[in-house]
C-alpha cells in the first residue's frame, strides 16, 4: 500500500509540474510547425510549407532576408565568435601563431574608438600615391595596386585552370571595372533602376567629399566616374552571355595582347602584380579590352585618377571609421537591398574576419564544433546520389549509348570533397596587429593576390579547397571535376542536438546540396567539360540537339516568373542553376526511397515519408527576402530567387503532385507536355 500510495503521488507531481509549465517539451517538428494551411500546396508550396514561420519572424532590419541560411550562418557565427574572442583575449599569443592573427584582426576591428578617431587616416599613404600619377604607365601599376589591395578597376583579372588543359594554371583577363551589380543598372529604365542610378551618383559625391573635396569638385568627380563606368557597362557582355565557357575563351600570347591594345601596358601591369615567365592569356571579352584601350586616351588622364581613387576607397569604406562606413552601408545595403541598418559591430567584425582568415579558423571549428561523424554522413549521402545519377543516366531515353558511355564515366570521376580538406594553407607570411583594421583587410587581400598569382607556372593543385568547413555553401568545380561540400552542411535548423531524419538529410544535403552540385557537371554550361575538366565536345550531334531542347523548355518555364515588380527571371542566365536544382530534387528523391525511413513508411510528426521530404526541400529554400533584394538578386545573379527554386522545380515533379494532389487549375500544375525532365 504504502508502495501503491508513493507511485501515486509521483504520477500527481509529475502532473503539477507538466501543469506549471517548467516540465521540458520536445521541440515543435521543424516541418510540421512551419506549415501555412491557409495556402493550397499545388499553388504556392513555398508559401505552403514555409508561411507560419514567415509570419512569426519577419525580416530584422540589420538583414536582406531571413530564413534557413540565416538560422544556420547565426548558428556558425556564434562559434566563429567565440574564436575571435577567445584568441583576442591572449594579448601575449606568440607572434605569428593563428591566436596572435585572429586575435588582432578582430581587436582592430572592434576597436571603435580608434577607427573613429583615425576616420580616413590609415588609406592617405595610398591617396598621396594619385598625385604623383604623370602619365598612363603610373595609372596602370596604381590599377595593378589596387587589385591587390581594394578591388578590380578597369577589368578582372586572375589566375586559375586552363580550360581546355585543366593540369596547367592560366592567367585570366575579363571585363569589369564597374561599381554597380550588373551592366543593366547602367541602362535599364524602370523607376527603380533610374532611382538607384541617381542614388548612386551622390554616394560617389559623398565618397569624394569624404576624401577632402569640396561639394562642387566632389560632385564633377562623380559625373567623371559614372560617365567612364558607363562606358565601361556599355561595352560588356551582357551576364547570361558571360557564362558560355567556349565564347568566353580567347587564349592569346602576351605579346598579341599588348599589339591589339597598346595603349594598355600589359608587361608593366603583370610585372607589377608579381607575375613573371608570362607567355599566354586567355582573354573573356576581347571587344571589352578594346574599347577600354580606347577609353584610356579619349579620357583625359586626371579623370581615370579619380575613377581609380573611387574604386579604392569604395573597396575599403567597410573597415574605416563609421561615417565612411555608414555612406557605404546607405547606398550598397538599404538603397540596393532594402537593409534597414546595419548589423552589430561584432557580426560585421567576426565575418570579416572568417572573410580574411577563414583558413586558419577553419582548423579551429573542425576541432571544436564539427560533430563526429560529419565526413562519414555526408559521404554516405553523396554515394547514394552518385549511384541513382548512374541508373538514371542508363534509363535516359534520349541519350544514345556512346553518349551515356562519357556521361558515366564522368559521373563516376566525380571527386567529392566533404567534411574539411586534409592540408590546410599556409597563412605564414601574413601579418595582422591591433593598430589598423583597414590596414588588416589590405594585408590579407595581398595575401590572397600573392597566393593565387604564385600558382601560375605550377601544375595545379587538385587537393585544394576553394571554400573552408565553416563555409554554408557548396560547389561544382567543372575543371576538377568535383564538388566541395564545407562541413557546416549538416547543420539543420531544429536538429542542432541530433541527426535530422533521412526525408529532411536527402532533400536538403542529398537533393540541394549533392545531388545540385553534381548536376552542374550535366548542367548547360558543365556538360561542356569532359571527366578530366577540359573543355571538350563529348557529345553526339543528335544527343546534343535533344538535351538542348530541354534547357530550352526550362528556360521558358524561368522565364513566366515574376518575382518583384514587373521584373521576370531571366530564364537564360539562371538556366544552369534551374537545370541543377531539377536534377538535385530528383535524384535526391530517388535516393531517399532506398532509406529505410522510406521502405518502412515511417510517420513523423504527422507526416508520411513523401510529404517530409517535399516539406525539407522547400524548408532547404526558406529565405524570405525583401523586394529591393529580390530586385538586385534577379538583375545580376544565376540563381533564381527562394521562391522559385521551389516551386520550379517541384512543378516537373509528377511524384509531388500525387503526394499533395496537384491538380489541373493550381498554379504549379503543368500538362505533361511541358513537365521538363533532362536527368
Amino acid at each position: 500500500m504504502k508502495n501503491l500510495f508513493f507511485s501515486f503521488c509521483l504520477l500527481i507531481i509529475s502532473l503539477l509540474w507538466s501543469c506549471t509549465g517548467t516540465s521540458k517539451k520536445e521541440p515543435a517538428d521543424a516541418l510540421a510547425s512551419h506549415i501555412d494551411s491557409t495556402v493550397k500546396p499545388g499553388n504556392d508550396f513555398f508559401q505552403f510549407a514555409n508561411g507560419k514561420w514567415f509570419r512569426e519572424n519577419p525580416i530584422p532590419p540589420d538583414e536582406q532576408s531571413n530564413g534557413i541560411w540565416q538560422l544556420i550562418q547565426d548558428t556558425i557565427n556564434s562559434q566563429i565568435r567565440y574564436i575571435c574572442e577567445s584568441s583576442a583575449g591572449v594579448k601575449d599569443a606568440p607572434k605569428g601563431s593563428n591566436k596572435q592573427k585572429i586575435g588582432d584582426f578582430f581587436f582592430s576591428g572592434m576597436d571603435s574608438i580608434s577607427l573613429n578617431k583615425n576616420g580616413i587616416d590609415p588609406v592617405k599613404p595610398e591617396l598621396e600615391k594619385f598625385d604623383q600619377i604623370n602619365n598612363l604607365d603610373e595609372l596602370i601599376k596604381m590599377v595593378a595596386s589596387i587589385h591587390a589591395t581594394s578591388g578590380s578597376p578597369m577589368f578582372s583579372f586572375g589566375v586559375g585552370q586552363d580550360d581546355r588543359i585543366s593540369s596547367k594554371n592560366a592567367v585570366f583577363i575579363y571585363q569589369g571595372g564597374i561599381s554597380l551589380p550588373d551592366r543593366r543598372y547602367y541602362f535599364d529604365d524602370d523607376a527603380r533602376s533610374i532611382m538607384i542610378r541617381g542614388k548612386f551618383k551622390d554616394y560617389i559625391r559623398d565618397m569624394f567629399i569624404i576624401l577632402g573635396n569640396d561639394e562642387a569638385s566632389a560632385k564633377k568627380y562623380a559625373d567623371q566616374v559614372m560617365k567612364i563606368e558607363t562606358d565601361l557597362a556599355r561595352v560588356s557582355r551582357k551576364r547570361e552571355d558571360t557564362r558560355d565557357p567556349v565564347k568566353n575563351y580567347n587564349k592569346v600570347s602576351l605579346k598579341q595582347l599588348s599589339a591589339d591594345n597598346p595603349d594598355i601596358n600589359w608587361k608593366l601591369f603583370f610585372s607589377s602584380t608579381g607575375l613573371s615567365g608570362l607567355d599566354t592569356v586567355i582573354i573573356g571579352q576581347p571587344e571589352f579590352l578594346a574599347s577600354l584601350n580606347k577609353y584610356l586616351r579619349s579620357y583625359p588622364l586626371g579623370e581615370w585618377k579619380n575613377y581609380l581613387k573611387f574604386q579604392m576607397i569604395n573597396g575599403l569604406a567597410p573597415y574605416l571609421d563609421d561615417k565612411t562606413f555608414m555612406t557605404s552601408f546607405g547606398f550598397y545595403s538599404t538603397v540596393l537591398r532594402g537593409v534597414k541598418e546595419p548589423k552589430p559591430r561584432w557580426k560585421r567584425v567576426v565575418q570579416q574576419t572568417d572573410g580574411s582568415l577563414g583558413e586558419l579558423i577553419g582548423q579551429v571549428y573542425v576541432n571544436e564544433y564539427l560533430p563526429g561523424g560529419t565526413k562519414e554522413k555526408l559521404l554516405e549521402i553523396g554515394t547514394a546520389i552518385k549511384a541513382v545519377y548512374a541508373d538514371h543516366i542508363n534509363n535516359l531515353g534520349w541519350m544514345s549509348d556512346a553518349t551515356k558511355k562519357m556521361a558515366l564515366s564522368k559521373l563516376n570521376k566525380v571527386i567529392m570533397k566533404v567534411g574539411y580538406p586534409d592540408k590546410w594553407k599556409d597563412m605564414s607570411s601574413l601579418q595582422t596587429d591591433r593598430n589598423s583594421f583597414v590596414r588588416n583587410v589590405m594585408n590579407a587581400n595581398i595575401w590572397e593576390t600573392s597566393y593565387v598569382i604564385s600558382k601560375y607556372g605550377k601544375p595545379v593543385d587538385r587537393t585544394e579547397w576553394g571554400m573552408e568547413p565553416q563555409t554554408y555553401n557548396a560547389y561544382y568545380n567543372p575543371s576538377n571535376n568535383e564538388i566541395v561540400v564545407p562541413g557546416c552542411n549538416i547543420i539543420v535548423p531544429g536538429y542542432e542536438r541530433k541527426m535530422a531524419d533521412d526525408a529532411i538529410l536527402y532533400s536538403i544535403i542529398g537533393g540541394s546540396t549533392f545531388g545540385h552540385e553534381i548536376t552542374h557537371g550535366f548542367d548547360d554550361q558543365g556538360c561542356k567539360y569532359d571527366e578530366n575538366g577540359n573543355l571538350n565536345n563529348w557529345w553526339t550531334k543528335e544527343d546534343s540537339s535533344n538535351f538542348f531542347a530541354k534547357t530550352k523548355m526550362i528556360i521558358r518555364q524561368y522565364d513566366k516568373y515574376v518575382p518583384v515588380d514587373s521584373l521576370h527571371i531571366n530564364g537564360e542566365l539562371t538556366q544552369g542553376e534551374n537545370i541543377a536544382d531539377l536534377g538535385g530534387i530528383v535524384m535526391g528523391y530517388e535516393a531517399f526511397k532506398k532509406t529505410s525511413q522510406y521502405k518502412n513508411k515511417e510517420i513523423i510528426s504527422g507526416l508520411n515519408p513523401d510529404q517530409r521530404f517535399f516539406l525539407g526541400f522547400a524548408l532547404a529554400w526558406m529565405v524570405n527576402a525583401r523586394p529591393e533584394s529580390i530586385s538586385n538578386q534577379v538583375k545580376s545573379d544565376v540563381h533564381s530567387p527562394a521562391r522559385y527554386r521551389v516551386i520550379g522545380p517541384l512543378s516537373n515533379m509528377p511524384e509531388f503532385y500525387r503526394t499533395f494532389g496537384v491538380t489541373q487549375g493550381d498554379a504549379m500544375w503543368q500538362p505533361d507536355s511541358l513537365i521538363i525532365k533532362i536527368w
